[in-house]
């Protein structure tokens, strides 16, 4: 019995997808299941050469020998996860829980002219909240009432439980990040649900006593896409003296770029009840780094960087990128667990 999660521990775009997949490839998973809010969040996969990016699919479809399901818990486009499906050549291993909530045209509709949404809380625009509003109420259509979803539809817990009970590895992968969390994030500058580690096992049907490990992932200068506080902000320019110039996955709009938030990276350790950490963007920090894959040739800064953040989340370090592709990582899993 082996289930791991793996959530984002700041604003999102902690660079989850990267690590969701190595993951996958070096632990073989029998399923990746996706729990989150919807398409609303976009990861970004490098593999062989290629970049991929997914908003409704599990990132890890580039292990191509796992299932890739979605949790109950997700809202699904029909038009975004056919496409994907179609793309990506997933016909035979993706399916979607038959009662996932659907997002209707109206839903983007309402999503994109809303003022509050659109332009108070700098929303995707993808419809998710409007269609969680209509789940709340009891009012949204689900999957299994979509007639081009019908090939695609299965019971996701029982798919996954069962999984787990054989021995099998399933890796459960989050969304968006920890202060986005409609409940412990910057509201009312947030996604319209939790995003913490135990609302994703909750969205694919996996009691906690399933979890065996929770993989937060963070990034060594946070970022952060629309309105709301950010502490640790700094300005464009020192973002560009640095070399760092990014843009969301869905929205295109250049991310917000901040300095490590210890207090926070703290915070959302404790509440996903980590047990390892991942950090990403090590050789933004220092470009020395860059495509390193053994700790010993870290960087002195490197190094003493990667202990601050054991010490601010009490949480070892075990993975640690050093570039976008997928190769590019340092894994200690073996040697801190």
């Amino acid at each position: 019995m082996s289930a791991t999660v793996v959530v984002g521990g700041f604003w999102g775009d902690e660079g989850k997808g990267k690590i969701i997949s190595h993951i996958a490839h070096a632990d073989k998973p029998k399923i990746i299941v996706r729990g989150g809010v919807g398409p609303n969040a976009g990861h970004t996969v490098e593999f062989e050469g290629k970049k991929y990016g997914v908003r409704m699919l599990p990132s890890g479809f580039v292990y191509r020998e796992a299932r890739l399901l979605i949790g109950a818990g997700v809202l699904v486009n029909p038009e975004v996860f056919l496409n994907e499906v179609r793309t990506l050549k997933a016909e035979n291993r993706a399916r979607l829980d038959f009662r996932c909530a659907i997002i209707e045209e109206r839903h983007i509709d309402a999503d994109r002219s809303s003022e509050h949404l659109s332009g108070k809380i700098g929303s995707t625009g993808t419809g998710c909240g409007p269609a969680n509003a209509d789940r709340v109420m009891r009012t949204a259509k689900l999957a299994r009432d979509v007639v081009e979803l019908q090939p695609f539809l299965t019971d996701v817990p029982l798919d996954v439980n069962t999984a787990i009970d054989e021995g099998e590895f399933v890796l459960i992968e989050g969304t968006q990040g920890f202060a986005l969390s409609l409940y412990y994030g910057t509201y009312p500058y947030v996604t319209s649900k939790d995003t913490s580690a135990s609302q994703m096992a909750a969205d694919v049907g996996v009691g906690p006593t399933k979890i065996d490990e929770v993989v937060v992932v963070f990034k060594t200068f946070p970022t952060r896409v629309g309105a709301g506080p950010f502490p640790t902000e700094m300005s464009q320019e020192e973002a560009e003296n640095l070399g760092i110039i990014e843009y969301g996955t869905v929205t295109g709009r250049r991310r917000r770029i901040g300095y490590w938030d210890g207090e926070l990276a703290r915070y959302s350790a404790m509440v996903n009840g980590a047990t390892q950490v991942a950090l990403t963007g090590i050789d933004k920090l220092d470009r020395e780094c860059y495509g390193v894959r053994e700790w010993s040739r870290l960087t002195k800064k490197a190094k003493e960087f990667i202990e601050r953040v054991e010490d601010d989340t009490n949480v070892p370090v075990t993975l640690i990128s050093t570039g976008p592709s997928l190769e590019q990582i340092i894994d200690l899993r073996d040697e801190k667990l």
